[in-house]
């Protein structure tokens, strides 16, 4: 089978570590074999290699995501961005392209579409198994899982099928209806019903989703569909296709399955209560405490608290009560001051506006060995780099020098530039300028090749 992760969101549900640059599913916080930490999306796709269902993932996601991606799976995953940001249908409908079109995958070829940051056990992977056969046995148009109930939520959608489906026996139940997000009182009905959660997960085959496309736009190859993405609905999978398809089976999964999306929940799973340059004393109780920066956190005397500090700012919250923090924290700064990116990370030391109102703005950048930032220029900044640790290849306008600890390197607003690490380069860039945002960046083909140092 060929495995589509959908990777979207951005948000503040687990703020301050999560951002509109690192959602949930980056945050290296859950502990695996061997020791160490991973993400939720790292610990996805182990799970899914480990149980031998494909070596064939690839993440639908959008850009500002591709490069965290690539830092934290490197080249295990192939990553698909849409355009723009939509909905769960043209995001998959675009991956879904990419394989047919740019992989070349026969239309008969089983697809399972699932999201990258569920918590869950060996057998929940064993059961998308399940629905890969049923699929291929040509039960039905489109296969779902149905998580089975542990209460009457009416946070989740519902799949209700024609007969109570036995998760044991992993048989595939047609489904008669769906029923999003409903009332307490109707969500207690559908479990009489038998009625499953609707888990996200969708199995089919290619040539399936591909037909649906052809119903929006003529296309030849892959660029095309991704030139006319806007011509794809902004919908939803379930509504689009799930909900549309003349025939769909649901196979029942009777086991963990969490979101892990507050910190209440998440703080349940981590094998720590203290992450980072943190400790706790000993009069609390059922404490966690989080630390992303140098200086170090000691908490004690409160019970049932989630502590958190990053660069992006501090939080102390009652763990019963952080389902409400996104709203309370959406108006806080939207800058990330801490990003993973494809060549390293970045963490804001300062930001500030200058007294003739020109701004400035002082980062940390770490760039790991063999690894390099684009050839670029700022059309409204200049920059000057001081290299604290490590040796690289600095290159500006076409020249190239080898730069090392001491070296201070000063970039003029509009020149190309860009540097590879030789070992893994630490460097305090400071940026000057009238804007200083992002998206003031030019991006220049390069060949490390033709290099030669003067």
């Amino acid at each position: 089978m060929k495995i589509i992760l959908l990777s979207g969101g951005s948000g503040k549900r687990l703020w301050p570590l999560s951002n509109n640059a690192r959602s949930k599913q980056f945050l290296q916080l859950l502990g695996k074999p061997g020791g160490g930490m991973e993400s939720m999306v790292q610990r996805v796709v182990r799970q899914i290699l480990e149980a031998r269902l494909t070596d064939s993932i690839t993440i639908a996601t959008n850009a500002s995501q591709s490069d965290i991606i690539l830092n934290q799976l490197g080249e295990v995953t192939e990553v698909v961005t849409e355009p723009e940001r939509r909905d769960t249908f043209p995001a998959i409908a675009l991956a879904a392209s990419y394989l047919a079109l740019e992989k070349k995958c026969a239309m008969d070829e089983t697809v399972v579409v699932m999201p990258c940051d569920p918590y869950t056990g060996a057998g929940y992977f064993e059961t998308i198994r399940y629905m890969a056969q049923a699929v291929e046995s040509n039960v039905a148009e489109m296969v779902l899982m149905g998580i089975t109930p542990t209460y009457a939520s009416t946070k989740f959608g519902y799949v209700v099928p024609v007969a109570k489906p036995d998760a044991a026996s992993h048989e595939p139940v047609m489904v008669k209806r769906f029923t999003e997000k409903p009332s307490a009182e109707t969500a207690a009905r559908l479990l009489e019903e038998g009625a499953l959660w609707n888990g996200g997960i969708f199995a089919f085959r290619l040539g399936y989703i591909m037909q649906i496309v052809r119903k929006y736009m003529d296309y030849g190859s892959f660029a095309e569909i991704r030139s006319d993405y806007g011509k794809l609905p902004k919908i939803s999978f379930d509504y689009e296709v799930a909900e549309k398809a003349s025939s769909v089976a649901v196979i029942a999964y009777n086991g963990e399955w969490k979101d892990l999306g507050t910190w209440n929940s998440l703080t349940a799973e981590l094998s720590s209560a203290t992450i980072g340059n943190a400790s706790t004393g000993p009069d609390c109780e059922n404490v966690h405490a989080i630390n992303e920066l140098d200086i170090p956190m000691f908490v004690n005397g409160v019970s049932n608290v989630i502590v958190a500090a990053s660069p992006d700012g501090i939080l102390v919250c009652g763990k019963e009560y952080s389902e409400t923090l996104k709203s309370h924290v959406e108006a806080f700064q939207s800058r990330p001051m801490f990003e993973e990116r494809r060549w390293g990370t970045y963490r804001v030391l300062d930001d500030k506006q200058l007294s003739d109102g020109i701004w400035s703005l002082t980062k940390l950048m770490i760039i790991e060995p063999g690894r390099n930032i684009s050839y670029q220029r700022h059309l409204h900044r200049s920059e000057t780099w001081t290299v604290i640790d490590g040796e690289g290849l600095f290159v500006l306008n076409g020249k190239a020098r080898k730069v090392g600890r001491g070296d201070v390197v000063c970039i003029p607003c509009g020149d190309l530039h860009t540097i590879k690490a030789i070992s893994r380069i630490s460097f305090i860039e400071v940026q000057i300028g009238t804007q200083l945002v992002e998206e003031d960046i030019e991006r220049i083909g390069f060949d490390w090749k033709s290099v030669r140092v003067d």
